[in-house]
């Protein structure tokens, strides 16, 4: 029989919930306690949680071109850290009700980047943003297929305030703006660190 706390029946007693505050995003917290290494109860522990939902990225990468799409936009925890402001990032999206992860990563390609995603997403990872502080998990795909000419400019949604500029770097200028320290945010590094670990196998076959 096991003996990790997870495998107990009594793993988790959730004492209580208090909303924090109810907006475009959500803050409770939670009153509980949990079962321990040691056989016994832990104290009881309160936590706030921030609750925004669940997001999905795609890194579209045309292979024949060896060339792949990343955005880039200003974003306000950096900017209140006194740090660049302006973040590469990946195509990202929350999902809503109703929809697919592959649904927003066909949407939020259009929206952000004015790009159609024709072919099959490829998974990359899902992991949660930061367990200790909030609920949300990413999904991660990769598009592999064909970039049409003219893929660039400045796009996103006027009513939401977004001001997107696509970059279209090939998959070697790709991998020193990660390896000089350019991009920073999460799920970027892990859909690049994929993309170098999967490029020759998504590019077999080509001359």
């Amino acid at each position: 029989m096991s003996d990790h706390p997870a495998d107990r029946p009594d793993a988790v007693t959730l004492l209580g919930r208090e909303p924090l505050h109810d907006g475009h995003f959500q803050m409770n917290r939670y009153h509980l306690r949990h079962a321990t290494y040691a056989g016994d109860r832990s104290v009881e522990i309160r936590r706030e949680v921030f609750e925004r939902g669940h997001g999905v990225c795609v890194l579209p990468y045309d292979p024949v071109s060896d060339r792949l799409v990343l955005i880039e936009q200003f974003r306000i925890a950096p900017y209140i850290c006194e740090e660049p402001a302006w973040l590469i990032e990946v195509i990202a999206g929350v999902i809503d009700p109703g929809e697919t992860p592959e649904d927003v990563a066909r949407r939020e390609a259009e929206e952000e980047a004015g790009v159609t995603l024709a072919g099959p997403l490829e998974p990359i990872s899902r992991f949660y943003v930061s367990p200790g502080g909030t609920s949300e998990t990413l999904i991660l795909f990769c598009a592999s297929g064909p970039l049409p000419d003219g893929v660039g400019g400045v796009h996103g949604l006027a009513e939401e305030g977004e001001d997107i500029r696509v970059l279209v770097p090939t998959f070697d200028q790709a991998m020193t703006m990660l390896a000089e320290g350019r991009i920073v945010v999460g799920p970027a590094i892990v859909s690049l660190q994929w993309l170098a670990l999967n490029r020759d196998r998504l590019r077999e076959g080509l001359d």
